[in-house]
């Protein structure tokens, strides 16, 4: 656990403002004393919301806490989080602070061996998990690996030396009543430089490697990636993504701090009915998201007649070059302003609508935003800021604002961290929220930084003349021909799946003649467009489909389209179907939708051999690659 980052490299953080919070602990007591917000969280039970105020908060974050101290967790002790969004994941994670305790979040979706991994690795002694099905999905890995088991949900608590969240608390009650200056002692004796959390990276490749964030990482992070943001407790959140996950987490800690009233989403399948209800103002999202938000608008113009899919393309496309005319300071012709505000009151008033009429905008990370979705987006009046950064630098490095927003940019440095591009392209980064290291990987550690302290992000990227940050690739992702050309993935896949006859797309062909790509069709689009060809494809199954010559061919054909503007050793030239999306329970996606492309070059191994074994036989035969 030794410090990497040299003092020269660590550089003094200079604050926003002199009473600012130094520990999660702080963040936490004075957004209760200062905002006392009856709405505090925000959850739905049984057809329902309920609210949590601050003052319920902060005495059921005690009791928590009480709790833990009663079973002698304290200072440095680990605590594992494995649960789905809810009030309780930020119950616990404060009661873990207020009683000096490191917390271990876990993904819902992690596999049973690597949640037994994470909890071996961090020697977590106590498992909050959301309910009977949770555990029962992990149960045979985890039997004997843990002290204590808590249930949020009342089922399940008969499991061996389990009680639930409710008994727990009690336990806590009665023991503050014996002692009750106990947790208002280890709450004041944390410190900025304590671990706060260790966060499991999923990651694409290898093990997962805890990454330690101390409360100076967080908290540094969290006010100054946030100080542009003019967000204050009148504001509203959604919160959608894992909490499990930085990026959602120190987004949290932002609320709390403004005093944004936050709603928890029941789920993805409920998100749309979610937002009409909370109404929010501020939302979290991935690309993915809004790729399916934006196919789900084209779908119900295409349900409503050629007279409205055409009417919601003009509309688009002047979106567009309002955006992009406003984002850059041009100024919009007196023709553009009244085309826009015309589709604004025929087509994009629905959007806003849909998103429950209030959004200021919404923050999107984890994955590149293509910047043709980001324009439709902002043109229809729902703002898209896009940010950058890694569970090591806990997570933001650089962030676009509302006063400063570039598309396909990741915005500007924030407060206090600086960035370099190092002779090879990749972005190094250092500042007050870069992590202490990677728990006992002391090699990892040390290989994760330069020789003079600066964090090695493992992203390829530029700095514009106005110090706008671009990614461009990852570094260990690129992809380099036979003949020696290197390919960068991220940009060809985002480009293929702008079509709206492509799910998702995968590049492969590292050390190959040429870049092919596996792709997962929107089967339901593809299935018309070939009725539409004169196609006949029955009721067959997709396993079936994906290997219908006719159809890979009209993909194909859809695929060149798209590449013309890429230079010719980055075009793929040849595809494989995919019946099913690829997923995380599939162990295709990491639990933040990165694909990991090492299991797809294993899973689909014979796939990719007979896509170049075809391509081998028609060169041998004197074909030329198109």
């Amino acid at each position: 656990m030794s410090m990497t980052q040299t003092e020269a490299a660590r550089p003094t953080r200079v604050p926003l403002a002199p009473d600012e919070p130094k520990t999660l602990v702080e963040v936490f007591q004075r957004s209760v004393e200062r905002h006392r917000k009856p709405d505090m969280l925000n959850y739905k039970r049984a057809g329902r919301w309920h609210a949590i105020s601050s003052e319920e908060f902060i005495a059921r974050a005690r009791r928590i806490a009480f709790g833990l101290r009663a079973l002698g967790i304290g200072r440095g002790d680990r605590v594992a989080l494995l649960s789905e969004n809810r009030p309780e994941w930020v119950l616990v994670d404060a009661a873990c602070h207020l009683a000096g305790a490191t917390d271990v979040p876990i993904y819902p979706t992690q596999a049973p061996a690597q949640v037994r991994y994470i909890l071996d690795d961090a020697q977590a002694r106590v498992l909050f998990i959301q309910h009977r099905a949770s555990f029962e999905r992990i149960a045979a890995h985890v039997r004997g690996a843990l002290e204590h088991v808590i249930f949020f949900d009342p089922e399940g608590a008969d499991e061996a030396g389990a009680i639930t969240l409710a008994e727990f608390e009690a336990r806590g009650r009665a023991l503050s009543e014996k002692q009750p200056h106990m947790i208002e002692e280890s709450a004041q004796a944390v410190r900025p430089d304590d671990l706060a959390t260790l966060i499991y990276t999923s990651g694409t490749t290898g093990e997962p490697k805890g990454v330690m964030l101390t409360h100076a990482n967080l908290v540094s992070n969290m006010i100054d990636s946030s100080a542009e943001l003019q967000l204050s407790e009148s504001d509203v959140a959604l919160s959608v993504l894992p909490l499990s996950h930085v990026f959602e987490r120190l987004l949290m800690y932002v609320y709390v701090h403004y005093g944004v009233s936050v709603y928890y989403a029941e789920s993805i399948e409920k998100l749309a009915e979610n937002m009409r209800e909370a109404r929010p103002m501020v939302m979290a999202a991935v690309p993915r998201l809004f790729e399916k938000m934006y196919a789900r608008i084209r779908e119900r113009a295409a349900e409503g007649g050629p007279a409205k899919a055409k009417l919601l393309d003009w509309a688009v496309e002047v979106g567009k070059e309002w955006a992009r005319r406003t984002l850059n300071g041009e100024r919009v012709p007196l023709a553009l302003a009244l085309k826009h505000g015309l589709a604004s009151r025929l087509v994009f008033s629905k959007w806003k609508e849909a998103v429950g009429g209030r959004l200021r905008f919404f923050v999107s990370g984890g994955a590149a935003l293509p910047p043709e979705l980001g324009y439709i987006f902002t043109g229809a009046g729902l703002m898209v800021l896009q940010g950058y950064g890694l569970t090591e630098t806990s997570p933001v490095i650089s962030v676009c604002t509302p006063k400063a927003n570039r598309m396909g940019s990741v915005g500007r440095p924030i407060r206090n961290v600086e960035v370099r591009i190092a002779a090879d392209g990749e972005i190094q980064v250092r500042g007050p929220n870069v992590m202490r290291g990677y728990y006992n990987k002391p090699e990892e550690t040390r290989a994760a930084f330069t020789a003079d302290g600066w964090f090695r992000t493992g992203d390829i990227g530029m700095l514009d003349r106005d110090g706008f940050l671009y990614i461009t690739d990852r570094k260990k992702e690129l992809f380099k021909t036979s003949g020696g050309k290197y390919i960068a993935p991220q940009p060809i896949e985002q480009r293929l799946k702008a079509s709206p006859l492509i799910s998702q797309a995968v590049l492969v062909g590292n050390g190959r003649r040429f870049p092919a790509a596996l792709i997962v069709p929107d089967w339901q689009k593809l299935r018309a467009q070939a009725a539409a060809e004169g196609i006949p494809l029955d009721d067959r199954p997709n396993e079936e489909l994906a290997q219908d010559v006719r159809l890979v061919n009209l993909v194909q054909r859809e695929v060149d389209r798209l590449m013309q503007d890429f230079s010719r050793y980055e075009r793929v030239k040849r595809i494989a179907l995919l019946a099913h999306e690829l997923s995380i329970e599939g162990g295709e996606l990491t639990p933040t939708l990165k694909v990991k492309r090492r299991v797809i070059d294993e899973k689909y191994h014979d796939v990719i051999e007979r896509i170049y074994a075809e391509e081998a036989h028609r060169y041998d035969n004197g074909e030329t690659i198109a």
